[in-house]
């Protein structure tokens, strides 16, 4: 937690430093958000919503253009400092299903190409990446848990429609909790049976677990399978 804060203040400072770059990113992202959702949106709404989208999307602004306005021992020293941390917010938000920027099985291959250079750094990646996606899946897990399906469909940040939702409570009625550590480990349906989990008000500890697992054996296959790419070329 503490690396975290110290990357999020680093980015702050980032940010301050940058305004202009940050001054542009915002106002470009708080219109991309109000062109896309219905003008009856309360502002609170809006910032429960779409909060995070503009937090992470100012931050990753910047960050694009320091990589390019600086040099690569600049950008590498902040990948040694803050690079776990990112990973972990990047995994929540993956975890949660808010990652649209980017496909989430590229996320552990880039970071064991930039940032692993032995044994205990890959398993700080993977470690890092099972407890931020299980945390993030987890938050989902509760919403679903709590909120209920129409509630949750209404929200326009959660980009699974009715007829696809169907098809996994369909999954998770047939093949119980295995279904969760199962669709971890698969391509494509990671997350997937996360909702129907929380419909039909699974035990929280016993999600976690089955959540934690099939995101591990996922993220161990696709380490092993970088480092023997790697190994080729």
């Amino acid at each position: 937690m503490t690396a975290l804060l110290d990357a999020g203040l680093a980015a702050l400072h980032s940010l301050l430093q940058h305004w202009q770059v940050a001054l542009v990113g915002a106002a470009f992202l708080v219109g991309v958000v109000l062109y896309a959702v219905p003008r009856e949106r309360s502002l609170r709404e809006l910032l429960f919503d779409y909060g995070l989208f503009l937090l992470f999307g100012m931050f990753a602004l910047v960050g694009v253009w320091l990589y390019f306005a600086r040099d690569t021992a600049y950008f590498r020293d902040l990948l040694s400092k803050y690079g776990l941390a990112v990973l972990f917010a990047i995994f929540v938000l993956e975890g949660a299903m808010l990652l649209y920027f980017a496909p989430s099985e590229s996320l552990v291959p880039i970071a064991v190409v930039m940032m692993g250079h032995s044994l205990s750094e890959y398993a700080a990646i993977i470690a890092v990446s099972v407890v931020g996606a299980t945390v993030g899946q987890y938050l989902l897990f509760l919403v679903a848990k709590r909120g209920g399906r129409e509630r949750l469909l209404r929200k326009r940040w959660f980009r699974v429609s009715e007829d696809r939702l169907s098809t996994f409570d369909h999954w998770f009625e047939r093949w119980g909790p295995l279904a969760v550590p199962v669709s971890n480990s698969l391509l494509f349906t990671r997350g997937m049976l996360t909702v129907p989990a929380g419909f039909a008000e699974m035990d929280d500890r016993r999600f976690v677990l089955l959540s934690a697992l099939g995101t591990l054996s996922f993220e161990v296959i696709l380490a092993a399978l970088t480092l023997g790419v790697l190994q080729l070329t």
